[in-house]
């Protein structure tokens, strides 16, 4: 299926090349997967028809191939293969897990994934409803926001939790009224039972991503950030020396490796065009389904609750010099409006140490303030002002919207606001946070054009429809924007010759259907360093070379 060796043109498309000089063309040159020519088609056949083989792909669309700048890849991967909870009801979530108890052995862990307790009429759930469909073997399942958990009795016991069991910093264990525990486990404690199930293989995690690729193929997803840990490191390192590795993936560092990486050299850009080093990934707070996202005033009808604030600006400072003194940039997790503000202030200092740095280790490093989901709006200017990447998944507002005016009321006119922080010119990187959503780029599309769910809600309007942006404006930030924070513009994330042969071929024209549409657009074919990694049979008849 692969083309990626000699020249080929396509043409007789219409080709978007998200470059300004050359914004529209009609014929691409790919030599060894770089494009090395493009324009309009007569001149460029005429110029190439003895030395290429030329592919008429009959008048269809082609974009660059779209990133995603935030996703869990090792996460994504496994969950595939794990009890899906992402159900209507708590019921239909037990359901699944019972049906799932009669197919193992005692003892063996039930992982699950997806539930959200505000999409729930029954609301959260608690120990006895898991251990009456699964009394001998533990249960861990965790929310869609990855920021809480449900686990059963035996989970707990595994973990040694007990009524008496203090709270870990930065978490939360849940409690009955009684004292006794809940089996609701927020942030950090959820690595209380977490930690003690067996961890997955390397060969087994690699060989579950090698899977998942191609779901992301078809999708249209032909890069990644990745934001999960070693293990997923290891097993993206494996995938790559076997040439088994066909997304373009940059790899954040966990915040507790900052030590090794430094002992090590390691600097963010290190790499090849396959798998490269980012930044390193700080958490300052939890999330908005579990209300543990750091608020500056309390959540609506919670007076005592602000959520978490894990890092505030002096933590990250501490932990920000030391990398930014060795070249690695950061990558700070802030969803609330405290979060954000404490996030500025610390990069505000950061940005003063790295001008006093001595010139030989000085570099604009590419920070990332990842989700920014809601912000006060005096902040809104500070991310161009300290020149930071606003790194937002726009279908998080979509499936949000409903908890955010819930917990949030007013504040919610600067949640998600991409058009805001636009209008200020703020540089900007679109990702889904698989597998908190579904990483299809066209649903992050769809909800970034349109703020609206599939189903139209919550109006024809769409939420604060004063946030949302172009499709010109979203698809950068699945291309140009993803490909700028991974310092990868000058070959990544345009059409343009000199740049890497990431595309995707689309039947419907995009920046000319109804916005209703994009979500169900769909690839026909992509393809990654000049290869065809995905083919739908309509445009495999077509691309065949003799």
């Amino acid at each position: 299926m692969g083309i990626n060796s000699g020249r080929y043109v396509l043409f007789n498309a219409r080709i978007y090349t998200l470059d300004p000089r050359e914004s529209l063309v009609t014929a691409l040159v790919i030599d060894h997967g770089r494009i090395v020519d493009r324009g309009d088609q007569l001149s460029i056949t005429s110029r190439y028809q003895d030395s290429s083989a030329l592919i008429d792909l009959e008048g269809k669309v082609v974009i660059p191939g779209l990133i995603d700048a935030h996703i869990h890849l090792q996460h994504y991967a496994l969950n595939l293969q794990r009890v899906n909870c992402e159900t209507s009801s708590r019921k239909s979530c037990l359901a699944q897990v019972a049906q799932h108890a009669k197919g193992i052995k005692p003892g063996d862990w039930i992982i699950g994934h997806g539930w959200n307790q505000n999409d729930w009429p029954e609301g959260f759930g608690d120990t006895s409803q898991l251990d009456e469909i699964a009394p001998n073997n533990p249960v861990y399942l965790s929310a869609k926001s990855l920021h809480a958990a449900w686990v059963n009795s035996l989970a707990l016991q595994k973990a040694g939790i007990e009524a008496q069991t203090p709270d870990p910093p930065g978490g939360r264990i849940g409690h009955h009224e009684n004292g006794t525990p809940s089996g609701i486990l927020f942030e950090t404690a959820m690595s209380l039972v977490s930690d003690s199930i067996p961890k997955p293989s390397v060969s087994h995690v690699a060989e579950a991503i090698r899977e998942a690729q191609g779901k992301l193929w078809k999708m249209g997803v032909t890069g990644a950030h990745d934001f999960d840990r070693r293990t997923c490191f290891v097993a993206l390192q494996e995938l790559n020396q076997s040439g088994n590795l066909k997304l373009r993936v940059t790899k954040s560092l966990p915040m507790e490796s900052l030590q090794q990486a430094v002992d090590l050299g390691l600097r963010t850009g290190f790499g090849d065009e396959f798998l490269r080093i980012g930044s390193l990934k700080l958490f300052s707070d939890g999330a908005l389904g579990p209300r543990t996202a750091a608020m500056l005033l309390p959540y609506e009808g919670e007076p005592e609750n602000r959520g978490l604030l894990i890092l505030d600006a002096e933590d990250i400072v501490d932990i920000g010099s030391k990398a930014v003194e060795n070249g690695l940039s950061l990558a700070v997790h802030a969803i609330g409006d405290a979060a954000n503000h404490e996030v500025l202030q610390a990069f505000e200092q950061l940005r003063i140490l790295e001008r006093k740095l001595p010139a030989e280790s000085r570099s604009q490093l590419r920070h990332r303030v990842e989700h920014v989901q809601v912000i006060h709006p005096d902040d809104i200017h500070r991310l161009l002002e300290l020149d930071l990447i606003a790194s937002m998944q726009p279908i998080h507002a979509t499936s949000d919207y409903p908890m955010a005016d819930r917990y949030w009321g007013p504040r919610s006119k600067t949640a998600y606001a991409w058009n805001s922080l636009l209008e200020k010119n703020t540089k900007m990187a679109f990702g889904s946070d698989a597998p908190v959503e579904n990483p299809n780029p066209f649903w992050g599309l769809h909800a970034a054009v349109t703020r609206r769910r599939a189903d139209g809600s919550p109006g024809p309007d769409g939420w604060y429809p004063e946030q949302k942006i172009s499709m010109m404006k979203a698809i950068q930030g699945f291309t140009t924007g993803a490909a700028y924070a991974a310092g990868m513009e000058n070959r990544l994330g345009k059409l343009s010759p000199g740049y890497h042969a990431d595309l995707l071929v689309l039947a419907q024209d995009p920046f000319n259907i109804e916005p209703d549409q994009i979500r169900e657009i769909r690839p026909l074919g992509t393809m990654i360093a000049g290869e065809w990694v995905y083919l739908q049979q309509e445009l495999a008849d077509i691309t065949s070379i003799s």
